[in-house]
């Protein structure tokens, strides 16, 4: 078999990765062999008597079912919930490492108190009681003052009782500061809300499409719910379905795709009006839905077939314009086609033009709201609560605008932009935060631009921290008051971003708490309580168990018996009834922000004479990069091509290292306009010349020794970009050069 260098490259590494996501390796991690590695903390279990739980893991956004083994009372093994509907007997390399998140030397074992400078690690036992009396006196004082909107919450997730718990607590405390973590939902929501008129979430039936094109898109790389992406591809390449991968670098995706099409990073938007010039062009568009459901196609031709020939997308892409005819034709012409947007795992916004790009295409081809297609999916209404009644204080605190600035009259339309809050603390222009709360969310790691993140932390006089172990924005907090972990507590996990299927799972203690920790919605409820008045009035519930339970009330013991609730009664809605725009249909141009400006590509940080190199990132799914760090397990596992003892390697094509004198192992500096690292050289036929990548994921400070120390912080070597149509971070890298050493 002749076979061609891209080829080649294709082989490999995708081999690699179909050995790393195949069942193989992880048959090998039995409840013995999982513990070999001979940790000093490393449990023995005794014999006895074996049973199993069903839960759910929130390691992720994922949502997968899980099924523990236990001995006696110890969790013994974690695999996959057969049946479950997302993952149906599959679990990720994170999931299958849980138990040392349970059981490991990472754990905060009872609420701590800063005695020495923000991050120097010095702290003093208290109780309970004692770190609620605090936070309820200076969050009664703060509130007496009038000073009610100057507190903020930080959390993972806005969905599901704890996050509107938290959400509950604000409004009726009087602040609006309530502040999600960004990802590529952040960008989905509002196109969904401008072109769409819907307040949802995206759905993508992958199980029923049959060419996908993915920008960027990390479809086995973490992306969306991890272990039904495995399965979704792997049902792809049993059935010839079609699936592009279009990105800078080959990563395992692009390796275990059709075909990966190189393109100059930043460039998405302009590929897609592209491939639109030519499918219009050609007459391969659903004219049937374009004339009746849609509006303003006419002005959005008219941009796209005046600005993007695929002659001028040549110029700007780098892929050659036969390509994106071929790739135009071959995506119109398929029964069910989809394209997705999202760089890498998701983790990061991406502009807004480029998702609305994205957007329109399926809507070009006919394909929203139908199988196979992308949809737009409301949450599951499950959280009836009584309505608050806000007192005089918490009103006027609730007239404050957000510190973040969304839904500002510059962002009316954005719920969230967590990348601007650093800077409005540190500039002060608006009014300080003088307390900071944080729940299922790492910023001072996960946020770029760390240096400016770790800044505004400093200026905050009062940080509070629910994380179950020493992260880094736990490591530099005033208070931690350490939640149960996931295999320790009660907690409803709303259908997984991504899915089209209405699911709620429900995470249910596997074992009793280890240590001195508490349900964070317990302590949201004792806040609640001790401020009394109309804030203690709006949590009528004893305990947080007793709110899930009466929250999802005739869900309950369903869920309690299944481990998950899953509406079978799924209906496609019409195209008459898809719409809740002004014009009752899909929108092209929105009404409220005019016409669509000709693309511009995203102007990343640093001059070109003094930078010439363009760094990027790249995600694994062997290393977590959210509020969880790798496991001990999960970090043996990363490649010595990316991690080789505590030194990263940087990416870099074989032609650009040969015109630096860089050879393959050299340790050399990096540097960016944000800062420096000492990094190693790892030569890579598959990134574009020019262009170097650094994997996201390492770089901890906090954790353990296992972890910390490792690598390098991408976060700490790239700044945000504001994109001005939604004042999300739009940066997708940074100006860079290397540096012998």
């Amino acid at each position: 078999m002749k076979i061609g260098r891209r080829g080649f490259l294709s082989f490999v590494i995708g081999g690699a990765a179909g050995t790393a996501l195949s069942p193989l390796p992880w048959k090998l991690t039995d409840d013995s062999s999982i513990w070999t590695q001979m940790w000093p903390w490393t449990p023995v279990p005794k014999d006895g008597e074996t049973s199993y739980v069903n839960s759910v893991c929130t390691l992720c956004s994922g949502g997968c079912g899980i099924t523990v083994r236990k001995i006696d009372q110890r969790a013994v093994k974690i695999e996959g919930m057969k049946g479950h509907p997302l993952n149906n007997g599959g679990a990720c390399l994170l999931g299958l490492s849980g138990l040392q998140l349970l059981y490991g030397p990472t754990r905060i074992k009872s609420p701590l108190k800063r005695t020495g400078k923000s991050g120097q690690g010095r702290w003093e036992k208290i109780s309970w009681k004692e770190a609620i009396s605090e936070i309820v006196e200076k969050l009664g004082n703060l509130r007496s003052k009038g000073q009610s909107h100057t507190v903020g919450f930080v959390s993972g997730s806005d969905r599901g009782t704890i996050p509107r718990l938290f959400e509950r607590f604000l409004t009726a405390y009087g602040s609006p500061n309530l502040m999600r973590m960004p990802s590529v939902c952040d960008s989905y929501e509002l196109t969904l809300h401008m072109m769409q008129g819907v307040q949802g979430l995206p759905g993508f039936d992958f199980e029923n499409a049959d060419f996908i094109l993915s920008l960027g898109s990390g479809i086995i790389d973490g992306w969306g719910s991890p272990v039904r992406m495995f399965r979704a591809n792997s049902a792809w390449q049993n059935a010839n379905v079609k699936v592009i991968q279009i990105e800078p670098r080959l990563s395992n995706t692009a390796a275990k795709s059709s075909k990966w099409i190189p393109i100059n990073p930043g460039t998405e938007t302009a590929l897609v009006m592209g491939l639109a010039h030519v499918i219009i062009k050609e007459y391969l568009y659903d004219t049937g839905f374009i004339l009746n459901y849609t509006k303003g196609f006419e002005d959005w031709k008219r941009l796209v077939m005046d600005n993007y020939s695929p002659d001028s997308v040549e110029t700007i892409t780098g892929i050659d314009s036969g390509t994106i005819v071929v790739l135009a034709r071959s995506f119109a012409n398929a029964s069910k086609p989809l394209a997705i947007c999202g760089r890498g795992d998701g983790s990061s916004p991406v502009g807004l033009k480029e998702c609305m790009a994205v957007h329109a295409l399926n809507a070009l081809v006919g394909n929203v709201n139908k199988k196979g297609g992308v949809w737009a999916v409301s949450d599951t209404d499950y959280i009836s609560w009584p309505e608050i009644e806000m007192d005089a204080r918490a009103a006027a605190g609730m007239q404050h605008e957000r510190l973040d600035g969304a839904g500002s009259k510059k962002y009316l339309f954005s719920r969230y932009l967590m990348n601007r809050l650093p800077e409005a603390v540190n500039s002060g222009e608006q009014y300080p935060l003088q307390a900071l709360f944080v729940s299922g969310a790492n910023p001072l790691y996960t946020l770029p631009d760390t240096k400016s993140t770790e800044k505004a932390f400093d200026k905050i006089p009062f940080v509070v921290s629910f994380s179950s172990y020493m992260d880094e924005t736990a490591q530099n907090a005033d208070l931690i008051l350490p939640n149960h972990v996931f295999l320790e507590r009660y907690e409803d996990v709303p259908t997984p971003v991504g899915l089209i299927q209405p699911v709620i799972g429900l995470a249910k203690p596997v074992v009793e708490p280890q240590f001195n920790t508490r349900h964070v919605g317990d302590v949201i409820i004792r806040m609640a309580k001790g401020l009394g008045g109309s804030v203690a009035n709006a949590f009528p519930w004893d305990s947080y168990y007793s709110c899930l339970k009466e929250t999802l009330n005739d869900k309950w013991e369903t869920l309690v018996e299944k481990g998950f609730w899953s509406d079978t009664e799924l209906m496609s809605p019409t195209p008459e009834s898809s719409f809740d725009t002004i014009s009752g249909k899909f929108e092209f141009i929105n009404p409220d922000t005019g016409s669509m400006p000709q693309f511009k590509p995203v102007s990343i940080e640093g001059d070109e004479r003094l930078y010439p190199l363009v760094l990027i990132p790249y995600d694994t799914i062997r290393l977590a990069n959210d509020y969880i760090g790798d496991p001990p397990f999960a970090i043996k596992t990363v490649e010595d091509t990316v991690l080789k003892g505590e030194h990263v390697f940087v990416e870099i094509n074989p032609k650009t290292a040969r015109s630096a004198g860089l050879h393959e192992d050299q340790r050399v500096l990096l540097s960016t306009p944000k800062g420096k690292a000492e990094v190693k050289i790892h030569l890579f036929e598959g990134i574009m010349p020019g262009i170097i990548a650094l994997p996201r994921g390492l770089g901890h400070t906090a954790y353990d020794d296992y972890l910390a120390g490792k690598g390098i912080n991408f976060n700490t070597l790239i700044g945000t970009v504001e994109d001005p149509d939604s004042g999300m971070d739009a940066a997708w890298g940074i100006r860079a050069k290397l540096s012998k050493v």
